[in-house]
């Protein structure tokens, strides 16, 4: 897209906004301007050039500002989470940024909405397709693309299927296991919506978008249970209605009631791709199931590597015994205030392990490595390196050092025989007081219901040895 007028994006705090947020900024594409009901919330989100204004798509008249010089504006917002009726919330908003828009004269609308055909479509996918013919309905080209289920960390649908493969080794499931779906990858998804920016053909079309190939909803489980080393087992049941399903899944996963309970009555519907218009328009070629699961679990992975626990958690973290979950992972962690400035509170800390021992608790590290041993693993058998110098890479007795920032973090991952995988981390910042804080994290990534119940029986045992071990360490600065 030519000239350097603005792009308008809503829904810039969702899962898709806020991914293709970060692409545009990082595109440097021209002029981004964020519509949220809550500007705090994309406060440290967005990077400085990006404008954000308030505004809400139910209350037309704060759409007149934020549509004002816009070139292209992204509809990226539902009501499904709303209280009420979601069909005539989604049917208002859709309107009253229509016309707006139309007004304004903007010369394209981008929408996001969902795969499926027929009649019988269930409510929230008629409502996604009735969203896009409202937009187009004012006369500003509107380029929707509709899409299936989305592959990656944080999408609905991709969180349910994941709460009931991690959790349940036996499942009794319905017959919408057996639906067909075209299943597409995050980062497919924010290419295509990128792609619409330089998409010359001004009038209004329907892109239906999915990965390389249809498969089952059973056939998505089995896929990530597989790359999870999970045995699982999927029991067909005629007599499991939807409303127990709804019922059900509001017991097992992490979604809220009210969605789950709407995309539920949608998993019914088929949602693949029957025209090939996105492929002769664009120049893209989605990735398919099993790549797109391999790359969530690694995006997850590199995300929580660059995880500052300091920055992530609020200074006063809820104590929970089992910890806090975030996303398939249990993380625990405690912070302590020290009268030394940040070099010497990390030093007890990067001499860790070997001959120094962890601080506190000697007879659990001992009981542990013995455990260890007598099960195959490494024990504490390896020590250290050096009993000072510690770099990337070096182990720790069973822990390996994975990611080191001299003075300020210390990330080991252990390699002891668990039923999943943990993670211990140390960092350190100053007050601003002349002091520092310690922060100690604990994430666990538990390899199904034998993973969990290792959690949440040993979390007394760890907030003991583990709070022991901060309050020592505090002592030796």
């Amino acid at each position: 897209m030519g000239g350097s007028s603005t792009i308008l994006l809503t829904g810039a705090t969702g899962y898709v906004g806020g991914r293709l947020l970060h692409r545009l900024e990082a595109a440097e594409a021209p002029r981004v301007r964020c519509l949220t009901r809550r500007p705090e919330l994309l406060a440290d989100r967005a990077a400085t050039q990006t404008e954000i204004v308030a505004g809400d798509v139910l209350d037309p008249g704060s759409l007149a500002p934020a549509m004002h010089g816009v070139h292209t504006a992204y509809y990226l917002i539902h009501s499904m989470d709303a209280s009420g009726d979601f069909e005539a919330l989604d049917r208002e908003g859709a309107k009253n940024f229509a016309e707006a828009a139309r007004a304004a004269a903007v010369r394209r609308i981008v929408y996001l909405g969902g795969l499926g055909a027929g009649d019988g479509l269930s409510p929230h996918l008629a409502s996604r397709q009735e969203v896009g013919q409202i937009l187009r309905s004012t006369g500003v080209p509107t380029i929707e693309f509709r899409a299936s289920i989305v592959i990656g960390s944080g999408s609905a649908s991709y969180e349910i299927v994941r709460a009931l493969v991690e959790t349940l080794p036996v499942m009794v499931t319905p017959r919408w296991v057996e639906t067909a779906a075209q299943p597409i990858a995050i980062e497919d998804l924010i290419e295509y919506l990128l792609a619409a920016l330089d998409l010359h053909d001004a009038s209004d079309s329907v892109f239906e978008i999915g990965g390389a190939g249809r498969v089952t909803y059973a056939e998505i489980m089995h896929e990530y249970a597989r790359q999870r080393g999970l045995r699982r087992r999927l029991i067909r049941s005629p007599l499991l209605s939807p409303r127990a399903s709804r019922f059900f899944l509001g017991l097992v996963t992490p979604v809220y009631g009210q969605i789950a309970g709407a995309m539920v009555d949608s998993l019914r519907n088929e949602t693949v791709v029957n025209s090939s218009a996105a492929g002769e328009s664009f120049a893209l070629r989605p990735r398919g199931l099993t790549d797109s699961i391999a790359r969530a679990l690694v995006n997850e992975d590199r995300e929580f590597a660059a995880t500052r626990w300091s920055d992530a958690l609020p200074p006063a973290t809820p104590r929970r015994w089992s910890g806090i979950p975030f996303g398939r992972r249990l993380v625990s962690s405690r912070a302590i205030r020290v009268n030394r400035r940040p070099p010497y509170a990390f030093d007890p800390i990067r001499r860790i392990g070997g001959q120094t021992g962890w601080y506190a608790a000697d007879w659990f590290w001992r009981a542990r490595g013995l455990l260890d041993t007598l099960r195959g693993g490494v024990g504490l058998r390896r020590g250290r390196r050096d009993p000072v110098d510690l770099r990337v890479g070096d182990t720790v007795d069973f822990w390996r050092v994975e990611r080191l920032e001299a003075g300020r973090l210390l990330r080991l991952a252990a390699e002891m025989k668990i039923p999943g995988r943990l993670w211990l981390q140390f960092e350190v910042d100053p007050d601003g007081n002349g002091g520092t804080y310690i922060r100690q994290t604990t994430v666990f990534d538990p390899a199904g219901y034998v993973g969990l119940a290792y959690w949440y029986v040993f979390s007394p045992v760890h907030q003991l040895v583990f709070g022991r071990m901060l309050r020592a360490i505090s002592q030796e600065i």
